[in-house]
């Protein structure tokens, strides 16, 4: 019988209950993510433009709530209405040309996949030299290539590239959380 006294010290901290959750919700999440990755990887134009019409609707939304609040607290200053109003006028532009909006789509993505490499090495180091560490650093250097690539292809970055990018970024955290939550199962909890 093969133990996995790597897996057990690397899961220690967490009781029984706590761990079966994490192995249920993490191979769950995990093969979401994995299939939203295989489905922008196919169509990364439709992924592109529901990105970039999704944070329209998201600084839309933040704009009108900043404005309300703004009125209803009667605030005086005008920074409080300068940003509301910028929100909404962005939000704004955005829905009315998604096209426009892929570009900061793609500084958005750049700035996530950095912030998800750090994060998953960060992950990956707390759980080294464990089973499963060496998917999450594999996600972290991936992670930062791509996220080289688009800041030094952004003048020429397309449609396409925008949504292939975040297709492949969701795909590898999918199969890392996958990965993550194959070798958790051998824990007894």
């Amino acid at each position: 019988m093969t133990t996995y006294s790597n897996i057990t010290v690397a899961f220690s901290g967490f009781d029984g209950a706590i761990l079966k959750k994490f192995r249920k919700h993490s191979l769950l999440v995990g093969g979401l993510l994995s299939i939203l990755g295989l489905l922008g990887i196919i169509l990364p134009g439709a992924l592109s433009l529901v990105a970039s019409t999704f944070l329209g609707w998201m600084m839309l939304t933040g704009g009108a709530l900043s404005l309300y609040f703004a009125f209803l607290t009667k605030w005086r200053s005008a920074w409080s209405w300068v940003k509301a109003v910028l929100l909404t006028f962005t939000g704004t532009l955005i829905l009315f040309n998604p096209l426009a909006g892929v570009l900061a789509v793609a500084l958005l993505i750049s700035l996530y996949l950095l912030m998800d490499a750090v994060s998953t090495f960060t992950l990956a180091q707390a759980i080294y030299p464990h089973k499963g560490w060496g998917w999450m650093a594999a996600n972290g250097v991936l992670s930062l290539g791509l996220a080289l690539i688009m800041v030094f292809a952004l003048p020429a970055t397309t449609v396409v590239l925008v949504g292939l990018y975040l297709g492949i970024s969701l795909l590898l955290d999918g199969i890392a959380l996958i990965m993550l939550g194959l070798a958790a199962r051998h824990i007894e909890g």
